[in-house]
């Protein structure tokens, strides 16, 4: 079953072509459309097995960007399908599914209802992934969707991890509360690492380590999420690129009313000016952090050393709440590739049972790969997450 794979951001589509079967997946082609409603934009696209396929012209909308990979797909040079009618099903990454949706779920127009009621609290994602959904309405009338949510694993974590302390009315009315996302990729390499361990996920206290320019961690008790750094948006948790993660409420509202900041200004001190950005002043690219760090620029070092402690505190804390520790899993675009990270953060977690394999971890990039010592209590490893993967499977099950 071809499936077609979207994830659509505000300005951007990313996309890939899964041949699935009930014990198989196969690769056709993945790419990227961007500056979607800008004077001119950008789809590149990748088929395998083949050479890679650029264009540039104006994307005035999420439909147009649709349309052009369809045509990229079934072009006779770089295609990978020889019509459209071989597209059986489209799987969507969405966001914030709130408490609606536990589990993935075939698009009717109650799931697009929903899905738009959640986007006064996810207003970058949601309404970008409506528009995903209703292109293909357009261009693939007919053709069964489903939607996966960044949020549905983190929907078995128990009220008392999930709730804030805040006067319990706003829970009632607006469902304040923590969500947790990066959930597709966590549930994912939760099982994959279980599997490379030879630890039975279903009798399992792992800590997955999802890091990037956004990143949270998480706990997974016997397979299910038990608690999450990511909160009721994405701010919350670790130090991330521009985000600021884990603050005093009240140091933002003593900032806002010296400053004389709105609202909106000090959402967007949190989310866009904060984080290595913020402390460094010179990147939120943790390449560039590196290279300035090792430079010996003091707001640098500052930066790294806070970015990469958090992540070890959750793990700490995450241990202490599931009563010990089977697996670290570390992943995401800075999981996957900084053998620095790996080493500093799990240093020091000796009193845990961590046996830290230095070897074994350098140069490791974006592979499965076991880093500790084959004595090492807690094992610890690197998985290259696959989301689009997840959101195939997901796709192919509820529509075959």
């Amino acid at each position: 079953m071809v499936i077609l794979v979207l994830n659509c951001g505000s300005s951007s589509i990313k996309y890939q072509v899964i041949d699935m079967q009930d014990a198989s997946s196969k690769l056709l082609a993945k790419g990227l459309v961007e500056r979607i409603g800008l004077t001119e934009g950008d789809l590149t696209h990748k088929p395998v097995g083949k050479e890679k396929f650029e264009l540039h012209r104006p994307i005035p909308d999420h439909t147009t960007g649709i349309t052009l990979v369809m045509e990229a797909l079934t072009h006779p040079e770089h295609g990978v399908i020889a019509s459209l009618d071989e597209v059986k099903a489209v799987g969507h990454r969405v966001a914030h599914g709130g408490e609606f949706f536990p589990v993935s779920c075939l698009v009717d127009e109650e799931v697009k209802r929903k899905i738009a009621s959640l986007c006064q609290i996810a207003p970058l994602h949601n309404p970008a992934s409506l528009q995903g959904i209703e292109a293909i309405d357009q261009v693939l009338p007919g053709v069964p969707q489903v939607t996966v949510f960044d949020t549905s694993f983190h929907q078995t974590i128990p009220a008392t991890n999930y709730m804030f302390a805040l006067p319990y009315a706003y829970y009632e009315k607006y469902r304040v509360r923590k969500y947790g996302f990066h959930g597709t990729s966590h549930k994912y390499v939760a099982r994959t690492g279980a599997a490379l361990a030879g630890i039975d996920l279903a009798d399992s206290k792992i800590v997955t380590c999802h890091i990037g320019n956004g990143g949270s961690v998480t706990a997974v008790l016997n397979g299910k999420s038990f608690d999450t750094s990511m909160g009721f948006s994405p701010l919350d948790g670790l130090v991330m690129g521009t985000r600021c993660g884990s603050v005093d409420a009240s140091a933002i509202t003593f900032i806002g009313a010296k400053e004389g900041m709105s609202f909106a200004e000090l959402d967007t001190m949190m989310n866009k000016k904060s984080g290595v950005q913020g402390i460094s002043g010179i990147s939120s690219d943790m390449r560039d952090i590196d290279a300035a760090y090792h430079a010996g620029n003091e707001r640098a070092i500052l930066a790294r050393d806070m970015y990469y402690s958090r992540i070890k505190k959750f793990i700490g804390s995450y241990a202490a709440e599931m009563g010990g520790l089977d697996l670290i899993v570390f992943t995401g675009g800075v999981g996957e590739n900084s053998s620095e990270m790996r080493q500093w953060v799990c240093e020091g977690l000796e009193f845990m049972g961590v046996r830290f394999d230095a070897a074994q971890n350098e140069g490791v990039r974006g592979v499965d790969k076991i880093i500790s010592t084959a004595d090492s209590k807690v094992k610890v490893a690197v998985i290259a997450t696959d989301e689009e993967l997840m959101i195939a499977t997901d796709t192919y099950n509820l529509v075959k």
